[in-house]
C-alpha cells in the first residue's frame, strides 16, 4: 500500500516569517506563543523551522516566550490519563525526580515549546509545574522570580509579560490553551487547593490558587467578539494575535460573571 502524499501547504522558514509579519508581528515584539505544529501544514524542518521563523519575525530585539509546563510532576492520586494503581502512589511520590529546568521535559504543550526550551540561549522559569521558556533580550526579565507557590499569578512570567506589553499569538491553538486567562483567576475569588509535587528535599505539598481552563473557549469567543483581535492564516493554521493585558482584563470581568467560584480549600 502506497503512502499518501503529505497534506499541504508547504511551510518554510521564510514563508512562516513573512506571514507572521503580514499578520502584524513586529521586530522587537515580546510574544507569548501557543502553537500546534500539525495545524500548519507540511513544515519543512518541523518545529525547528517554526522557532526560526518566529525568531526571524521578532528580530534580534524581540523575545519569544512559550509555556513549558510539566504537569506530570504531580500527585499520582489525581492522574486520570491514564490513572495508575493506588498501591503505586507512595513509591511514585518517593522516587519521582524533582524539577530541573535544564532537563525536565515540557509536556502537553506541543513540540514547539520543547524545541524552544532546548534552544541555544533559552532561559526557563523555576516553577516545577507551570514554567515558561524564553529566548531573546528580555528572557531573563520575564522568567526570573517565578515563585514556587504561584503557578500562573502575580509572581509568574504572565504578570511580567503583562507589564512589558507583550502580545499573545495563538498559532493554530485555541483559546483553551491561552494561559494568560489564568492570570485573571488570581485576581478574582477562586478556590485554594493543595498541590503535591516532588521537591529538592522530597515530596512536598503547597497551597495554591485553583486553576482550570473550563469555559476558556467560551471566554475566547466573547473576547474576540468584543475586543480587537487580529485574525489570519499562517500556513493552514488559524492564527490570532492580541495584547496580553487586554485579554487578562477582559477575562477578569468575564470570569466573575460567567464562572464564579467559591474561595475555600
Amino acid at each position: 500500500m502506497s503512502t499518501p502524499p503529505p497534506t499541504g501547504p508547504l511551510v518554510t522558514r521564510d514563508t512562516l516569517a513573512a506571514q507572521l509579519r503580514e499578520l502584524g508581528v513586529q521586530s522587537g515584539d515580546t510574544l507569548l506563543v501557543h502553537s500546534s505544529l500539525s495545524s500548519l501544514g507540511w513544515v519543512c524542518g518541523g518545529p525547528v523551522t517554526v522557532v526560526r521563523g518566529l525568531l526571524d519575525a521578532l528580530g534580534p530585539d524581540g523575545t519569544l516566550v512559550v509555556p513549558t509546563q510539566s504537569g506530570d510532576l504531580s500527585d499520582p492520586a489525581v492522574w486520570s490519563n491514564p490513572p495508575v494503581p493506588e498501591e503505586w502512589w507512595n513509591t511514585i511520590r518517593a522516587t519521582m525526580p524533582a524539577y530541573d529546568p535544564l532537563v525536565t521535559r515540557a509536556l502537553g504543550v506541543g513540540v514547539v515549546p520543547e524545541t524552544v526550551r532546548t534552544w541555544p540561549g533559552a532561559l526557563r522559569s523555576a516553577h516545577p509545574q507551570t514554567s515558561f521558556a524564553a529566548v531573546g533580550p528580555r528572557a531573563a526579565e520575564i522568567v526570573e522570580g517565578h515563585a514556587l507557590d504561584c503557578r500562573l499569578g502575580e509572581r509568574s512570567p504572565l504578570a511580567r509579560l503583562e507589564a512589558l506589553h507583550a502580545r499573545v499569538l495563538l498559532l493554530g491553538a485555541g483559546y483553551d490553551a491561552c494561559t494568560c486567562f489564568h492570570l485573571a483567576e488570581y485576581r478574582i475569588p477562586s478556590p485554594l487547593v493543595k498541590v503535591g509535587r516532588p521537591g529538592p528535599a522530597g515530596w512536598e505539598v503547597v497551597t495554591e490558587v485553583s486553576i482550570t481552563s473550563d469555559r476558556f473557549d467560551e471566554l475566547g469567543h466573547d473576547f474576540e467578539r468584543d475586543r480587537p483581535v487580529v485574525r489570519g492564516k499562517v500556513g493552514a493554521a488559524d492564527v490570532r494575535l492580541f495584547p496580553l493585558a487586554d485579554a487578562v482584563a477582559y477575562a477578569q470581568r468575564w470570569l466573575e460573571i460567567h464562572r464564579p467560584r467559591a474561595e475555600e480549600i
